[in-house]
């Protein structure tokens, strides 16, 4: 097959050329990103940065965790990204009496043409391509703990039997911070599940002013669907095609194991606030974002500056802080920034 050359890339021992298909392939997802940067901009102002990492999960095939206060238009960005795309669309409101069957289906007893009675699987809500799971952390560890097994196997198992997702899959859950009452933290488990933790965070001034004058007004038109379900798993196969330079796989693996305070090479101001490390799952998560994001921006090939802007929405939530770095207002995405700006 005719190869295009892929110039002004560092050397690797990786192919630095990839198929002029897989070329064409990525210029037109470029295109189709910036269409679908445009319709969302049409109900969600600003949170350029919370709407390119949501579709950095996309195509990577991961799943986001979006954490912010009430008000921030979090569900409304779901709910925009569900008609950008032609894909099945269901939405939990998790509360604290769901019961793990309400997510996942259950079986009920039916009679069948010969009136006997037999098992029937009612399959639940998390049978979309598309989930959106509503302020999960209002519902006890228990209830989240049922969304495990279908974002990381792609199936449900329910009295012995599986029922796989169709594809693609993709969870977006919303989460209100901890400190809000009638919330439950997510287990570790959990989190490690979730790609990416967003953190949505204020307005600009500006944009706020422009969110008071465009949402008070007439109701606006729907959203036009930019990408397939067929056209999303081709996206997401092409993604894990782009080609990694040597040192940004020796930068995730170095990066993620400074995280860890049991390490001799580990910094001694990690020792004194980190309680607990990531794990190889973020190693491959840094990658998957590197290349999703690279192919996002018409490049061929991932780059420092992609693993860097991806380094604290996969690390964030998998590196767990101290009550000495508690007290001094060290946070987790602070310990991530500040690893990041050592190694450059």
């Amino acid at each position: 097959m005719e190869t295009a050359t892929i110039a002004s890339q560092p050397a690797s021992t990786e192919s630095n050329s990839l198929p002029a298909d897989d070329v064409a392939a990525i210029d037109a997802l470029g295109k189709s990103y910036e269409a679908f940067k445009s319709e969302i901009a049409k109900t969600i102002i600003g949170q350029e940065i919370v709407v390119e990492q949501l579709a950095i999960c996309l195509f990577a095939r991961g799943h986001a965790l979006l954490m912010g206060v009430p008000g921030l238009a979090k569900t409304l960005l779901v709910s925009s990204v569900a008609q950008t795309l032609e894909l099945s669309f269901n939405r939990i409101q998790f509360t604290p009496d769901l019961m793990p069957s309400d997510i996942t289906g259950t079986d009920i007893i039916q009679e069948n043409e010969q009136g006997q009675r037999e098992f029937k699987f009612i399959k639940g809500p998390i049978f979309s391509n598309l989930l959106l799971a509503d302020e999960i952390n209002r519902a006890p560890a228990k209830t989240q703990a049922a969304m495990l097994e279908a974002m990381q196997e792609r199936h449900v198992t329910a009295l012995g039997t599986k029922y796989d997702l169709d594809p693609p899959f993709f969870v977006l859950a919303t989460q209100n911070p901890v400190e809000q009452e009638g919330t439950y933290p997510l287990p570790e488990a959990q989190l490690d599940r979730f790609m990416f933790l967003i953190n949505v965070d204020y307005p600009t001034a500006e944009e706020e002013k422009r969110i008071a004058r465009e949402t008070t007004g007439a109701a606006k038109s729907a959203l036009n669907t930019v990408l397939t379900g067929k056209q999303v798993i081709e996206y997401q196969d092409l993604v894990r095609r782009v080609p990694v330079p040597d040192h940004i796989y020796d930068y995730a693996v170095e990066i993620v194991r400074k995280t860890r305070p049991d390490l001799d090479s580990t910094p001694d101001w990690v020792k004194q606030n980190v309680s607990w490390g990531a794990g190889p799952r973020a190693v491959q998560y840094l990658i998957l974002g590197a290349k999703a994001r690279a192919a996002l921006h018409g490049k061929y090939m991932a780059s420092m500056e992609d693993i860097e802007a991806v380094a604290e929405p996969v690390l964030g939530h998998r590196v767990l802080t101290n009550f000495a770095a508690e007290s001094q207002g060290m946070t987790s995405n602070k310990v991530v920034a500040r690893l990041v700006q050592e190694m450059r």
